[in-house]
């Protein structure tokens, strides 16, 4: 049968709603440089600062939930430009806030964009994609993930360094902390205009019965034959006498969540008990412990950022050979040997006069584990967890099985990044990635005996 899928298209419309992955990243790392700024301009400590950075996560969790049964109802395309529009307030108000209060406010409002993104940007790429690279678009989405970290940490460390530092006023007289959110309002601008560009999910289409349309679109991506076949597929595997619900999670025969949620729950709970939040969030504060300038610990950021888009980019090119459930495999066995050696190295620091933490000859072996973590990390769990989920979950209960999952996802790194500090101050850095470390253990088993993998598999065939 001849090929008539409109690839360029497909592509162009994938790559559209990674800018939803973009801003994630951009928002949840350019918090990295301003918590210095945040604990002088509202005189906060270790508790009351661990709230200021983690508050965006408490939206995160309500807008993945939401977003996630909200599509269901009122679609993919509409929940995306809702979520671009509260990345646009969001950016405005945390850099213009005078208070703790209503800095916390406009950070649980991104985070409801970036809880909804973060569900709805790769549930929209699975239910365009083909199967045969809907990995590596996917996939894509993490990799714009990780360059609006990347940008974030580039720029705030840009910013910084033009200053002097991010508490020190840069133009019109604002300290350089704020302009480091303001940057973001170009990238939500943009994400709301391509937004109107694109078309509906046609699986959602289907279960709303909206036939024509779904038609329309299938054909136009897939060419009319193929497109035809689609929709038919599409309508088999949603027939029933109900639409998506939150009901469809229970196992009707034996009672309780279906196996494939309590996996969904194991995916999203895993990639964040190995703490790769802290350095994402915390990396600045993290270096600076170690004995780094302010000024070094924005650099190694910016280093961290760019070995993650190099290790997105090789799971890119493997995903749909390889397979998803053995680059999770290996990427717990490097995350475990890699936090283990970052353990080791923090236990073995000394405190100076000064009551930093003094690394010597560590130094440079923390340093280098860091990093390697951060590419096992980025290689495996940080996409794969995100391309299982958007396309583990057959159709009726993919919004549902992403709100339930998404919203465990989001409290878990809430949970971690709230702690993070409280440790630093109590057990101490080497204590806290022993911990991370052992969860990384954890998983290996994990997903030898629970994940399946989904390579290759058409959204129809998936049977929860």
């Amino acid at each position: 049968m001849q090929d008539n899928t409109n690839h360029k298209t497909i592509i162009f419309v994938s790559l559209i709603a990674t800018i939803g992955g973009f801003l994630f990243g951009f928002d949840s790392g350019v918090i990295n440089g301003t918590v210095d700024g945040l604990r002088s301009a509202f005189n906060s400590e270790s508790i009351g600062t661990g709230f200021n950075v983690s508050s965006m996560l408490l939206g995160c969790a309500v807008g993945a939930f939401f977003a996630g049964r909200l599509a269901d109802v009122f679609g993919r395309r509409p929940l995306l430009i809702v979520s671009a529009i509260f990345f646009i307030v969001s950016a405005w108000g945390s850099g213009i806030a005078d208070a703790s209060g209503e800095f916390v406010f406009y950070r649980i409002l991104g985070g409801l964009a970036v809880g909804g993104a973060s569900v709805m940007a790769p549930a929209y790429i699975a239910e365009i994609s083909p199967a045969h690279y809907r990995g590596m678009l996917a996939t894509v989405q993490q990799i714009a993930i990780i360059t609006g970290l990347f940008v974030a940490f580039l720029s705030n460390y840009l910013l910084a360094d033009v200053a002097g530092s991010s508490m020190q006023p840069l133009w019109l007289d604002y300290a350089a902390w704020r302009w480091m959110f303001w940057i973001e309002l170009a990238p939500a601008v943009l994400f709301l205009v391509l937004l109107l560009f694109i078309p509906e999910s046609p699986r959602y289409l289907v279960a709303q019965e909206k036939l024509t349309e779904a038609k329309g679109i299938l054909q136009r991506l897939y060419g009319d034959r193929v497109g035809d076949d689609k929709l038919e597929d599409i309508k088999q595997s949603l027939a029933g006498d109900h639409k998506p619900a939150l009901r469809d999670l229970i196992d009707s025969h034996k009672g309780g969540l279906r196996k494939i949620v309590w996996v969904g729950f194991g995916l999203a709970i895993f990639q964040q008990l190995v703490g790769i939040n802290v350095v994402f969030y915390y990396g600045a504060v993290l270096w600076q412990a170690v004995g780094f300038s302010e000024s070094d610990a924005l650099l190694i950021n910016v280093i961290s950022g760019a070995v993650s888009i190099a290790a997105c980019v090789v799971t890119v090119a493997i995903i749909d050979k390889v397979g998803r459930k053995p680059i999770l495999k290996y990427g717990s066995l490097g995350m475990t040997l890699t936090l283990g050696t970052m353990a080791i190295a923090f236990l073995n620091a000394s405190i100076d006069a000064n009551g930093a933490l003094s690394m010597g000859e560590w130094g440079p072996v923390a340093l280098i584990a860091a990093n390697a973590y951060v590419f096992f990390f980025n290689m495996s769990w940080g996409p794969i967890m995100w391309v299982m989920l958007g396309e583990m979950f057959p159709n009726r209960m993919r919004g549902s099985g992403l709100a339930v999952t998404g919203l465990a996802q989001w409290i878990t790194n809430f949970l971690i990044t709230m702690t993070f500090p409280i440790m630093l101050a109590g057990i101490g850095l080497g204590a806290a990635y022993a911990i991370y470390a052992f969860f990384a253990l954890l998983s290996i088993g994990f997903v030898i005996a629970y994940v399946h993998e989904t390579k290759g598999q058409e959204l129809e065939a998936m049977e929860g």
